[in-house]
């Protein structure tokens, strides 16, 4: 592994001066021992102590700096911190789904966010800070997190489990540079394993708190899917080999709270030196009820990720989807209700699609009044060997794209998006050594926008036109307006521009009936669904530079939001807030209910 090191920083040496996505390409082609990437932190630390020795140069501050370019994920003004949910029963049966034993449903072991999981036994508090710890050590401020909660189906885990969870969350970021109880919930790991361990037999298996990644591999590859040939399934797999070791061993007990303790430690986030400006959970539109709406918000999530797949009925059929595209609607009208960023997962290349299938349902999406996300993921599918549609492809009946057929959708993707909605992420960052068949360039969404460029196609997604670092002039920068309908709300999206470049924008969604059909506190409000400032994250408070977020473009467009809600006739203004961001919002004078804060319009001059 040594030497691997010193060869990655020799050539990043000798390769100091091309662009940083070259470099970022040629440190992929390194590998660890157990098959996994280098991240930048480890790069970076390795870097400090080997420079000078070994063949590498005096340590040179501008490789360092180089790496650091790529924070770019944290120039939208917050730091994103992924964390996994534990392997556990999915109530999908999709023919598409990757079915690794190692992993929630639907996620694979080589995937990054992944690894980092399975290295910190899926627990919540321990990911999270690893996570600020190499956020940290690369540079970034981690003062403004956005917890990103991934890993299957949610809603379908226990919802003792998902109070648990996300209370660990908060507990990592309250805890980070103050307290860390790290090593003290390793031993707590470490003793169930002993308690495996003296029951191993019993259970067939090895050990599935294992954090060993290459150990795991081979421990599982026995019981692992076969997707041409499946005898036993994930969730019966799942259940024998991993829940009811959990309930004999205690697992389960310590891996539970309660309301009141999530409370707490939200509480005490809503001041703390690490804050949550922003909590996202995944689902399935049909795990979506009214109760489980109230419930994701009270855990103080912000955005939900959808997977909606499809809008063909027949597609959803034929691919074992599990719910039909009439759930989606519903799902959709629930989730706006309650002022929920909508943030879309849409596959293309399904089993009984076609490209002229996909164009049509793609810009459904947004020709339709009951849809209109905010966000999209463009996942067009990869066979993985553990997938069910393996078999589909041996009988030759379903086949991926051509790189001609995928440049097309995704292409047309991203010129048909209108200007209020942002494609976060465009193919899925699946390893290349798991896809069967399928597309393998992890750089699809370059080539497609290069390719809309020279067919003078426009791009106008907010990541399309974000400022970035990108510097402009403030006496240029105009106040826009798009409105648009939904079948539940009246929407506005209103940004600041400069030329062609986002710098700030707020989603205000005005109900088309007082009565709300799903958060009683929420009667009679226009709501605020989101506010965005961009530029590098900053400390909270800090007022130095010249980037977006210090220009009180927030500030300006809460008061916008306050008057067009008041024009209109509405007399209190609600703010599906997170957290962390609590603190920010009573500052401008919102008031806290149950779920959300409020501003008395009635109090505000015209």
């Amino acid at each position: 592994m040594a030497n691997d090191m010193i060869s990655l920083l020799k050539d990043l040496e000798n390769n100091l001066d091309k662009p940083i996505d070259d470099l970022l390409r040629l440190i992929k082609k390194y590998q660890k021992a157990d098959g996994s990437h280098w991240n930048y932190a480890g790069i970076i630390e390795q870097y400090k102590k080997l420079a000078g020795t070994q063949g590498l140069k005096k340590f040179n501050p501008k490789l360092v700096e180089k790496i650091l370019m790529k924070p770019v994920r944290t120039l939208s003004g917050v730091a994103p911190v992924t964390v996994l949910t534990k392997p556990y029963p999915c109530p999908g049966k999709c023919i598409f789904c990757p079915n690794d034993l190692r992993m929630p449903k639907s996620y694979l072991a080589e995937e990054p966010g992944a690894q980092r999981a399975e290295k910190n036994y899926f627990d919540p508090y321990l990911q999270v800070t690893n996570r600020l710890e190499a956020l940290n050590s690369m540079g970034h401020q981690v003062d403004k997190v956005e917890l990103i909660i991934l890993g299957g189906t949610w809603t379908a885990y226990p919802l003792s489990y998902q109070i648990w969870f996300v209370k660990e969350c908060f507990r990592a970021l309250n805890d980070f540079q103050t307290k860390n109880d790290s090593l003290k919930i390793q031993e707590k790991y470490q003793d169930f394993q002993k308690k495996f361990k003296e029951s191993e037999k019993k259970w067939k298996t090895k050990s599935f708190l294992n954090i060993n990644a290459s150990e795991n591999k081979e421990n599982f590859s026995e019981l692992q899917i076969k997707g041409e040939d499946i005898s036993e399934t994930y969730n019966e797999l799942i259940s024998k080999y991993y829940l009811q070791p959990e309930n004999a061993l205690g697992v389960v007990k310590y891996q539970k709270a309660n309301w009141e303790e999530l409370e707490l430690e939200q509480v005490k986030n809503e001041t703390a030196l690490q804050r949550s400006v922003g909590l996202v959970i995944e689902t399935r539109p049909d795990e979506i009820t009214p109760e489980s709406v109230k419930n994701i918000r009270r855990l103080g999530a912000t955005k939900v990720q959808l997977g909606i797949q499809s809008l063909d009925d027949e597609i959803l059929r034929k691919n074992k989807r599990g719910h039909n595209v009439a759930v989606v609607r519903k799902a959709f009208s629930l989730l706006r209700q309650a002022g929920f960023k909508l943030h879309i997962h849409f596959m293309a290349n399904l089993y009984g699609g076609s490209v002229a299938k996909d164009k049509r349902d793609f810009a459904r999406l947004f020709k339709d009044q009951d849809f209109r996300p905010d966000e999209l993921k463009i996942y067009p599918c990869s066979l993985i060997e553990t997938a069910e549609l393996m078999k589909y492809y041996k009988k030759g009946l379903w086949k991926p794209y051509s790189y001609e057929e995928l440049l097309e959708i995704t292409a047309f993707t991203l010129t048909h998006t209108p200007l209020y909605c942002r494609i976060t992420r465009m193919i899925r960052d699946i390893p290349s050594q798991d896809i069967v068949v399928g597309n393998t360039k992890s750089n699809f969404r370059q080539i497609a926008e290069q390719h809309a460029i020279k067919t003078n196609q426009k791009m106008q997604d907010i990541r399309s036109r974000e400022i970035r670092s990108q510097s402009f002039e403030m006496d240029e920068v105009k106040l826009q307006i798009k409105n648009y309908k939904t079948s539940v709300s009246q929407e506005k999206f209103l940004q600041f521009t400069y030329q062609d470049k986002i710098l700030a924008f707020l989603r205000l969604s005005l109900p088309l009936e007082k009565k709300n059909q799903v958060i009683d506190e929420l009667d009679g409000a226009a709501m605020i669904r989101e506010i965005h400032v961009y530029g590098r994250s900053l400390a909270i408070g800090q007022k130095e530079g010249e980037d977006a977020q210090h220009f009180g473009f927030g500030k300006k467009l809460i008061a916008k939001a306050a008057a067009l809600s008041k024009k209109v006739g509405y007399s209190k203004l609600a703010v599906i807030s997170a957290i962390g961001t609590k603190e920010y919002y009573r500052k401008r004078g919102f008031t806290d209910g149950e779920l959300y804060q409020f501003l008395d319009l009635r109090k505000i001059e015209d």
